[in-house]
């Protein structure tokens, strides 16, 4: 469930909608140590409905290892890494959410560890045959008949075609708000089967945009965006560097105020700080590696 900002009343009120589609009771609820979990409001809602509430240790996030897991593998291939904010986002998260909890219960198979046996170094897994999580409550003795018949009647009603552009619409659309596009999210037109496996080779054509796509990172920038301020200067620093390398960049600031009043303002420090580094970076390269030192002046820093 996507909630719009961090709070209490908006988690106990996701808790109630959660306790209304599970097909089993909630025995419990374990969070990490989010204000959004630990206050009053939640607290006080679990006493209510006696559902026992606790909360895994600080900083250590395995203790959740099996919601990290499917943060990953369910949460993050749909959605991907990108930021996103506000009542158009938490609305398209709903339904990506809506749509992809009802494809991968009903529809997704996933393996289920049987045994594990270690023989010296190498270690032996065996493994359930692939089945759905909705088969795997059908097939567990402990839910009710009541359960399963709910179960098989939501099963009969779903469509995987349906879902699946549902899921590959709002991906689109979520791909766009990321961008900062403002764009509508209208029902995708119900398609056939048909045609919808044919356009899956063609779709990169059309722009798809997978939900984990990253951007690709930019270069690092080797050039300067204006005048070094501290071109016709630096001779004089260096002369001073040379003479007294132990001087921290901020004496030598000053030092080069007084001796040009008016020509360097304060807010060009760091500046002058980064070039100072850069030659005691050269020199200490020029002392290890018997190269010649880069002159400062010349390949000085990008402002």
């Amino acid at each position: 469930m996507a909630l719009v900002v961090r709070d209490g009343a908006l988690v106990a009120a996701a808790l109630e909608q959660l306790r209304q589609t599970m097909p089993f009771p909630l025995r419990g609820f374990d969070t990490d140590n989010g204000g959004e979990f630990m206050n009053e409001t939640v607290a006080a809602y679990c006493h209510t409905h006696g559902i026992p509430c606790t909360r895994s240790r600080p900083y250590h996030k395995n203790d959740q290892a099996w919601v990290e897991q499917k943060n990953r593998s369910v949460v993050r291939r749909l959605v991907g890494y990108r930021r996103l904010e506000g009542l158009a986002a938490a609305a398209a998260l709903s339904r990506l959410y809506a749509a992809s909890r009802l494809f991968v219960n009903f529809f997704q198979p996933s393996f289920k560890l049987a045994s594990k046996t270690r023989l010296g170094a190498k270690v032996s897994k065996t493994y359930h045959a692939p089945e759905t999580p909705c088969a795997k409550l059908l097939a567990c003795a402990a839910v009710t008949d009541e359960v399963k018949n709910r179960l098989r009647a939501v099963a009969v009603q779903l469509d995987p075609l349906r879902l699946l552009e549902e899921i590959r619409a709002v991906q689109h659309h979520l791909a766009g708000l990321a961008a900062g596009q403002t764009t509508h999210l209208a029902p995708r037109p119900e398609g056939s089967l048909d045609r919808f496996l044919a356009g899956l080779a063609t779709a990169w054509q059309h722009g798809e945009v997978r939900a984990t796509h990253r951007l690709a990172p930019r270069p690092a920038r080797d050039w300067r965006t204006r005048k070094d301020p501290f071109s016709s200067a630096w001779p004089y620093v260096r002369a001073w560097l040379e003479a007294e390398p132990d001087r921290v960049g901020k004496e030598l600031f000053v030092r080069l105020q007084g001796e040009l009043p008016g020509a360097f303002p304060d807010g060009q420090l760091r500046t002058f700080q980064r070039r100072v580094r850069e030659w005691r970076q050269a020199a200490a390269r020029h002392l290890v590696f018997a190269s010649p030192a880069t002159d400062a002046s010349s390949t000085g820093p990008a402002v």
